[in-house]
């Protein structure tokens, strides 16, 4: 009487022993993807390329195995390591002044690089901080207009947040971000202009003086 039962029972064991397995699998590879490409994100702002290529390439191996290994099932697990993944290979692309990677190249989902480039936005604050440190504004401008272009540029997807959980979050921390750094280079600029005009004010006093004691 139950034999039909019986044997449809093992099936649905067998079928989700094996996603619970690759669940496990993907779990466990996409973390040490993210570790990665982590990694990398340290090691390109501490301005070590080779060894920021060579987390990045390493995460996505991982990725491009784990994603196989999830088929249609279990792509939502590889969604925090893409994001990661994208976050670290976009900011590698502008730190080499290249063009920032599409989806298609990178094989990411469409969630994932949304987010991905709404991240790299934190991490282009840190490098206009860092430059601003270390040459003042004088070549932040153009990582500044990046930061606000893509902001700009995906905003529009905004109204999908039922689609994309957290969007509009990331959107409005990017935002704060953005003024923050705005904030931050103006009040830079005006320090570098009275830093200006009090050495020139000091340069017409000595030179006064020098001129009285001729």
């Amino acid at each position: 009487m139950l034999s039909n039962v019986q044997t449809d029972v093992e099936e649905i064991n067998k079928k989700f022993k094996d996603i619970e397995e690759r669940r496990n699998a993907i779990i466990k590879g996409t973390r040490d993807a993210t570790i990665l490409c982590s990694k990398a994100i340290v090691s390109m702002h501490s301005h070590k390329k080779n060894e920021s290529t060579e987390y990045i390439e390493k995460a996505k191996k991982l990725l491009k195995q784990f994603k196989e290994l999830g088929k249609d099932d279990l792509q939502k697990y590889l969604y925090i390591a893409e994001q990661e993944f994208v976050e670290a290979y976009c900011l590698f692309s502008i730190a080499e002044n290249s063009v920032i990677p599409g989806k298609r190249s990178l094989e990411v989902s469409d969630t994932s690089y949304v987010m991905g480039l709404l991240d790299c936005i934190g991490e282009i604050k840190r490098m206009i901080i860092d430059k601003i440190r270390s040459e003042g504004t004088s070549n932040v401008n153009a990582l500044f207009e990046l930061m606000d272009k893509i902001y700009g540029t995906i905003y529009p997807l905004a109204v999908y947040d039922n689609l994309m959980p957290g969007l509009r979050k990331k959107l409005d921390v990017s935002r704060i971000l953005i003024e923050n750094v705005r904030a931050i280079i103006t009040e830079e600029k005006r320090r570098t202009i009275m830093i200006e005009k009090i050495e020139e004010f000091e340069k017409k006093i000595m030179g006064s003086e020098n001129t009285k004691r001729e």
